[in-house]
């Protein structure tokens, strides 16, 4: 989990982790920080987290974080995503099938609000999802550490690490898994969800034209 002034989604995003550390299926929890200066180490400890630290750049600190892990799976999952209750069950059907092996899933995604707006991005995402197999980083990658080296892990990109990754491993071997990521939408209700919707499209249509991941990184902050 990459982490950077996380404190006021952390316990929450944390939270579903901790029942699947006492079943087993979580062998580890690793929180990759970018440098924050809030509660997020003292909250990462709490919970029993191993803590990486590392610059601020989410694809630099996903490459650390799972460079740190020791278990033959290994899950992403951003600061801010809570996954659902249902999510254990899911992740160990996964992983029960051999042929996951060589291949990744992803959570479905929902947001943490009932606006119409959220319903309409969640809708989009949907979409996105079913017609291009392109999911981002916010719903989650669980994916096998041979299938992980295989492919060459994520690239130090400041932006566009999970678009990027997620394109290396093909729609054949990405599958949709059944339980929900939440993710946040404070971003979405501060910028408007149409508006941060249109940017994020804007700024992924740029990259599939290639433009430098740098140069959309400085527009998306």
């Amino acid at each position: 989990m990459p982490t950077f002034n996380a404190a006021p989604h952390l316990a929450r995003s944390l939270a579903p982790l901790v029942p699947a550390v006492a079943d087993g299926l979580v062998r580890e929890l690793i929180v990759s920080d970018g440098g924050s200066n809030d509660d997020t180490i003292a909250i990462a400890e709490g919970v029993g987290a191993r803590i990486v630290t590392g610059r601020r750049a989410r694809g630099a600190q996903l490459i650390a974080g799972a460079a740190a892990a020791k278990a033959s799976w290994l899950l992403f999952l951003h600061a801010d995503t809570a996954l659902a209750d249902d999510w254990c069950a899911d992740a160990a059907r996964f992983l029960a099938q051999p042929e996951n092996g060589m291949r990744a899933g992803a959570f479905r995604f929902a947001f943490d609000d009932s606006s119409f707006g959220a319903h309409v991005v969640t809708f989009w995402v949907a979409v996105r999802n079913r017609m291009l197999a392109l999911p981002y980083g916010d719903q989650g990658l669980l994916i096998s550490r041979a299938f992980y080296d295989s492919l060459g892990g994520y690239r130090d990109l400041p932006l566009m690490e999970d678009v990027d990754f997620v394109r290396r491993i093909g729609r054949a071997r990405l599958l949709m898994l059944n339980a929900h990521a939440v993710t946040s939408a404070e971003k979405y209700r501060r910028d408007g969800f149409g508006k941060r919707s249109r940017r994020n499209l804007v700024l992924v249509a740029r990259y599939f034209m290639g433009a430098n991941p740098s140069d959309l990184a400085k527009r998306y902050d």
